[in-house]
């Protein structure tokens, strides 16, 4: 069996809530403070440092809440630079805030792209080959590409794989992160061509993936820290009813409505980061907690606060947990999935770090019920440090710290993302010498998305009415935002898939649709109640707390679940985002 098709995907801009604003003061002449709209304050206190000619410890960046990002305000822009110098030259803080139509000439997008997938099988299915072939456009000045090879590459078992990518330059602006950069469009291509090598040979959607199903990375041959997949596939498929599902495309309707019923795989990697925190333990029974991220909305603030609450054995309420500020521990950028593994790390082992600190006073402390213990069989719990074998046997905190005249105790610690986390500290147990184990294995999140559309024929009008997806992202550390990040990563998908679209002037080049008037995103009467449930996924390999990170999986393969449920609607195969109501339209006017 061999398949060959071509996938375009338009541009797309992330518009967050939020445009970029940036507020600028020279506190001294070679001392800057800005306030800016970053989702990573580290990235552009150095960037700022580097331009200007200041040292890194004279420019402080704040970023105390953010209207959300997507990826457009993980790099340093020119407006936050042009703001800096305005304000020294008028000696005095200047503020600039983007309008919506200079958000979109200004801050990047997601690149306009054509994907040709060569796709060889068996007549059962199974796969023999792929070939991936990528253009896009780029500035007359950089070079930035998505990667969508490596999803293609990634989800399914095949001995060969072969892939290009190939740059248009255009006097366009250069393109830039936007959620899941590689995967999200990359996924729309190799879930719909598999989902037509279903159709070819006879097999359901699922049993296809199955049958293709990695029990490695068949992009390095190492074996995965974890996989839940088929988990995913069959809890979603219970959830969604999918046993429920007639083969034949244009068999259900509602009425005069076509329905259509389609999935897709999930994937996304674990990037590799580090990032700082510090914990300072009260002798009061409060503690101040400190990393130098940001909260996109995402809800670091609550996730990060219960973490320490958890890890110091204190009730939330007695937390106070700071964030957004470069004169805070430095810490990674929040985006690629990492910000909430890395910052619930490293506060986790500065917990540790108190921990360990105030053990050593009791066994110390000849008042202490601990005293002359070993400190390996203390423990804590719920403020109190006690023996593992006898509980009883101990004393609070607070308790100890009062009589040792301690007013508080600082921990600190560096949390790193993807480290084979558990395997360098049963390393370090065993007194051997300390091992990354990163290397060895290959770390993903999976997941499977489930879609049913309601098409009008005689309009062409699609609508999304039934939504389940199934992630098993590792440890999650708080069900109702990580619900929040599937969710909202879903409907990010479905209007990549069904309405958004940037649109150039062909003759000046300039953009004719720069609002939220006229460039369509999905509002609350364009999604249906979304099903949303997580595997339960112990992962040794990842970090301290086993977090693998949700942010961007939820977007990947939403547009072809998407797709695939207008195919079965309408049994016509539309490749090309979005899919509007004059693309239907024409679609449905074709022979079968």
């Amino acid at each position: 069996v061999q398949l060959t098709a071509t996938y375009t995907h338009a541009i797309n801009h992330h518009n967050p809530m939020e445009p970029g604003a940036t507020i600028a003061h020279w506190e001294a002449p070679d001392r800057l403070t800005v306030y800016d709209t970053t989702q990573g304050i580290t990235w552009t206190q150095k960037s700022l440092s580097a331009m200007l000619g200041l040292p890194v410890d004279q420019v402080r960046v704040v970023t105390k809440y953010l209207g959300g990002g997507f990826g457009c305000k993980g790099s340093t822009w020119p407006h936050t630079i042009l703001t800096a110098l305005a304000a020294k030259a008028v000696g005095r803080p200047v503020k600039l805030a983007l309008t919506r139509p200079q958000q979109f000439t200004s801050m990047g997008h997601r690149e306009d792209q054509a994907q040709t997938l060569r796709l060889g099988a068996t007549k059962e299915g199974k796969l023999l080959a792929l070939l991936h072939e990528k253009t896009s456009t780029t500035s007359p000045w950089d070079n930035y590409a998505e990667t969508n090879a490596k999803i293609v590459d990634l989800l399914y078992e095949c001995p060969h794989f072969e892939a290009e990518t190939k740059m248009a330059r255009a006097n366009v602006m250069t393109s830039t992160y936007m959620r899941a950069p590689g995967e999200a469009p990359g996924s729309f291509a190799i879930e719909c061509a598999m989902d037509d090598l279903a159709y070819r040979v006879g097999l359901d959607p699922i049993q296809i993936r199955l049958l293709n199903y990695a029990e490695k990375d068949p992009s390095t041959g190492k074996p995965w820290s974890s996989k839940s997949l088929k988990e995913c596939y069959q809890r979603g498929a219970e959830l969604f009813g999918w046993a429920k599902r007639n083969p034949k495309n244009g068999a259900t309707r509602d009425g005069k409505t076509l329905v259509g019923w389609g999935m897709a795989t999930a994937s996304y990697p674990v990037h590799s980061g580090q990032g700082n925190a510090r914990v300072r333990l009260y002798a009061d029974g409060h503690a101040v907690v400190q990393a130098g991220a940001t909260d996109l909305g995402t809800g670091t603030y609550t996730v990060i606060t219960q973490t320490a609450a958890d890890s110091l054995g204190i009730a939330p309420e007695k937390i106070r947990f700071e964030l957004g500020d470069s004169a805070l521990p430095s810490t990674i950028v929040s985006g690629g999935s990492m910000a909430a593994g890395t910052v619930s790390s490293s506060v986790y082992l500065a917990a540790q770090d108190v921990w360990q600190k105030l053990t050593k006073v009791a066994i110390m402390d000849k008042k202490s019920p601990l005293y002359q213990a070993k400190a390996a069989d203390v423990e804590m719990v719920k403020g109190r440090l006690q023996l593992k074998a006898n509980p009883g046997k101990g004393e609070e905190f607070a308790a100890l710290m009062q009589r040792a005249g301690l007013g508080d105790v600082e921990g600190t610690a560096t949390g790193r993302y993807g480290a084979g986390y558990e395997a360098a500290q049963a390393a370090l147990n065993a007194g051997k010498a300390k091992k990354d184990d990163a290397g060895e294995h290959s770390m993903h999140s999976f997941g499977a998305h489930f879609c049913e559309v309601h098409v009008d024929p005689e309009l062409g009008t699609v609508r999304v009415t039934k939504w389940v997806s199934v992630v098993a992202g590792g440890r999650i550390l708080n069900p109702k935002t990580a619900r929040s990040q599937i969710m909202g990563g879903s409907i990010f998908g479905i209007g990549a898939a069904l309405m958004e679209g940037t649109k150039r002037d062909p003759n000046l080049a300039r953009y004719t649709n720069a609002s939220l008037a006229d460039y369509h995103v999905p509002v609350n009467l364009d999604i249906p109640d979304m099903t949303v449930e997580f595997i339960d996924e112990h992962d040794p390999y990842i970090n301290a707390m086993g977090v693998k990170g949700i942010g961007e999986i939820s977007i990947v393969g939403t547009s072809a679940a998407v797709g695939n449920a207008i195919f079965h609607a309408t049994g016509r195969r539309l490749r090309s985002l979005p899919i509007t109501p004059d693309k239907v339209l024409e679609a449905l006017r074709q022979p079968v």
